[in-house]
């Protein structure tokens, strides 16, 4: 998110000196506020009293928190952090229904005269690392350079910026199930819980080289009846390929890139080539990781 002038941050406060708040009301207050652009912060119970003010980092000089919260006894309408000059406007949430947290904070930023926040991007993946296998088929098969491997040789989301918005592409070819985009409409790709019969079906690693390279129509043909017994329509690699196709299109025309260009990234063999330096670049961190470890005995 980018603004011009000073900044306004939230803080939901569930600390010292405050209740907390229901598990359903929390998402629909935090869900409200990002949905408007703001960025928010929860101190949940067991933090001190003034970790409000503290933990969020709201820090550019005259920028501004909200803090809200249930709080036990009266709280003053605002103070100012001496040594940051930030100032911490309090709103009482107890009463307040959750649909309408949103607005309390609008009616602080209008009168403090602060920009309006950003649009929260709504669209990016989520790794479950308890499904995942560190395959690296995502990053082979993504176009934007969303996916990238950690020092520890781990898959993760580096540019979720890059993520084209309605393209679960990705999902729908992790041989585990393991890319959730929790704004999707359908599960599992949402994040809806599934039975481990579905895991099963679902875990067959996608070829990415064939269904890249070569004849695709030929080999999406070739995988329709197998994929009828192991897929849900929300993971259908001919729907993957369709949206990929479709984000190229898209960048395209953004670029004003010439058709035939676009056509020919990425190849089959780029792809692999890529698929097989990013599985390098793990072994090694890996490798380098355990003789770190040995002359010590323990890691």
């Amino acid at each position: 998110m980018t603004a011009a002038g000073p900044s306004l941050r939230v803080v939901l406060y569930e600390g010292a000196g405050s209740r907390a708040f229901e598990g359903a009301e929390r998402l629909r207050i935090v869900s409200g506020l990002l949905e408007r652009g703001y960025a928010v912060s929860c101190t949940r119970a067991g933090a001190p009293a003034d970790a409000a003010s503290q933990g969020a980092p709201a820090a550019a000089a005259g920028g501004a928190l909200v803090v809200l919260g249930r709080f036990l006894a009266p709280t003053p309408d605002q103070a100012v952090d001496p040594a940051t000059g930030v100032i911490a406007h309090f709103r009482d949430l107890d009463g307040v229904a959750p649909q309408t947290a949103p607005d309390v904070v609008d009616a602080v930023r209008g009168a403090a005269a602060l920009p309006e926040p950003g649009r929260w991007k709504p669209w990016f993946p989520v790794i479950d690392y308890s499904r995942c296998t560190n395959c690296m088929q995502c990053l082979s098969f993504c176009l934007f350079d969303v996916y990238a491997v950690s020092p520890e040789g781990k898959l993760r989301v580096q540019n979720q910026t890059n993520c084209k918005t309605d393209c679960p592409a990705c999902s729908r070819v992790c041989p585990e199930v393991a890319i959730l985009f929790p704004k999707y409409r359908h599960g599992p790709i949402n994040g809806d819980e599934i039975s481990s019969d579905d895991v099963r079906r679902e875990a067959m690693k996608v070829d990415i080289s064939a269904l890249l390279g070569g004849d695709i129509y030929q080999a999406l043909r070739d995988r329709s009846e197998r994929a009828k017994s192991r897929f849900s329509k929300e993971r259908d690699e001919e729907r993957a390929l369709k949206e990929r196709m479709r984000c190229l299109a898209k960048l395209g025309e953004q670029l004003e890139v010439p058709p035939e260009v676009l056509a020919s990234l990425p190849s089959a063999d780029e792809i692999r080539v890529r698929a097989e330096a990013a599985a390098a670049r793990a072994k090694q961190a890996l490798e380098a990781r355990g003789e770190a470890a040995e002359p010590g005995g323990a890691p």
